[in-house]
């Protein structure tokens, strides 16, 4: 008899960022003052008038019943017109399917797009949700290494050489980059949808953190460039979760293209049946000016926080780090620490335990070079990255 066991595609690595926020909670409960700057999470949370939305919502008593598999009509049509606002692009929202956070997305999308035994190619250091979710689903998945020399980004060169290797069909390119923060400009990214449409790959573009940008004054795209102004062939994935700093709401959506709007409607509906209604009808609520005021404010206080973090990189006791163009993450190389604690798993649990600053190794990110290299966020603004920066620098005195 066939002893009861887990399937192969379950054994995939945890995401360490919610092991690391486990024990910050265990600390924290027991009495520790921690400062937390592991997890890519805003702290101004959603914009005030989305929240005045679901509080209407939410007290009105009416039934909040299944919407459409990709969303209410409203939301989408909301959606479609930022890409007018912020690009230039006009967007059938009927090309909109509004998913369970960009995650949802992601397992939506792949489902999609690739066969099992597909080869995906994706960047190193990356999002390891992307390996992850492609790995359960039986995708065999091409890391490529991009360092400081292609500003941790893919390259049309770099993509030859995996191509070489054997077909592939798919690419995942994320602008800014998590852990890197790193972006690539109009024409990088035209280059690498040309790339795409050449070879027959499906090109995933992850657009979440457009928007939290840090662009020299008179930058033409000072948001980010969206895929679709190359190419609509592309799968787009963004979400609420950054800019609009609504993570636990769990809401976030896709651009599709033409031949995947039916086959991701008839996945929807049976994966989620559909996303969750009441952050649905509230964040129709983020579209209005007011909205992407408070947000735009909540960008410039991550700036003033991402100075304070440049500024004073060297009290830090790191080495090399990548730019953050983007997003609210700092990817560095340990450097002289690396000798004490010999990895950044070690450091990183030592910061914690010792000093209460809860950071990210690298591992999860790469399993190379990740070893030696920490992600610290300063999503979690001024005063505490200000303090951590503090406890840090005493840690490396003792």
């Amino acid at each position: 008899m066939r002893p009861l066991q887990p399937s192969r595609r379950s054994q995939v690595a945890p995401f360490e960022v919610m092991d690391v926020l486990d024990r910050v909670a265990v600390l924290r409960a027991g009495g520790r003052d921690v400062v937390s700057l592991c997890a890519g999470e805003p702290s101004g949370g959603a914009p005030s008038l989305v929240s005045e939305a679901a509080a209407r919502i939410h007290a009105s008593g009416r039934a909040l019943t299944y919407t459409s598999a990709l969303g209410i009509r409203e939301l989408r049509t909301e959606i479609a017109a930022h890409y007018g606002r912020w690009y230039g692009v006009d967007v059938d929202p009927a090309r909109v399917a509004v998913t369970t956070g960009s995650s949802g997305g992601f397992v939506l999308a792949f489902l999609a797009a690739f066969e099992a035994g597909d080869r995906v190619v994706l960047a190193r250091p990356g999002y390891p949700a992307y390996r992850n979710i492609l790995t359960s689903l039986g995708c065999e998945v091409v890391e490529i290494d991009c360092g400081p020399d292609t500003r941790y980004q893919p390259t049309p060169e770099l993509l030859d050489a995996a191509q070489a290797a054997g077909a592939l069909a798919g690419l995942i390119v994320a602008s800014p980059a998590n852990p890197t923060g790193t972006m690539v400009d109009r024409g990088e990214l035209a280059a690498i949808t040309g790339w795409c449409a050449d070879h027959g790959v499906r090109l995933v573009s992850d657009e979440i953190y457009h928007g939290v940008t840090y662009p020299e004054p008179g930058a033409a795209d000072p948001r980010g460039v969206c895929a679709w102004e190359s190419d609509d062939t592309s799968l787009v994935i963004s979400s609420f979760s950054k800019y609009w700093g609504m993570t636990g709401w769990r809401l976030g959506w896709m651009l599709l293209p033409e031949d995947l709007v039916r086959p991701v409607d008839a996945l929807a509906g049976n994966v989620a049946l559909c996303p969750p209604a009441p952050a649905q009808y509230a964040a129709v609520s983020a579209f209005v000016e007011e909205s992407y005021r408070e947000c735009d404010e909540a960008v410039a206080e991550f700036a003033r926080t991402r100075k304070l973090l440049l500024d004073n990189a060297t009290r830090l006791g790191w080495g090399r780090a990548a730019p953050p163009d983007g997003a609210f993450y700092y990817w560095a190389d340990l450097g002289p620490q690396l000798t004490r604690w010999g990895s950044s798993a070690g450091y990183a649990a030592a910061l914690l335990e010792e000093a209460g600053v809860a950071i990210t190794p690298g591992g999860d990110f790469d399993d190379r070079a990740g070893a030696h290299s920490v992600r610290l966020s300063f999503a979690a603004g001024l005063t505490a990255v200000g303090e951590a920066i503090d406890r840090i620098e005493d840690f490396h005195a003792r």
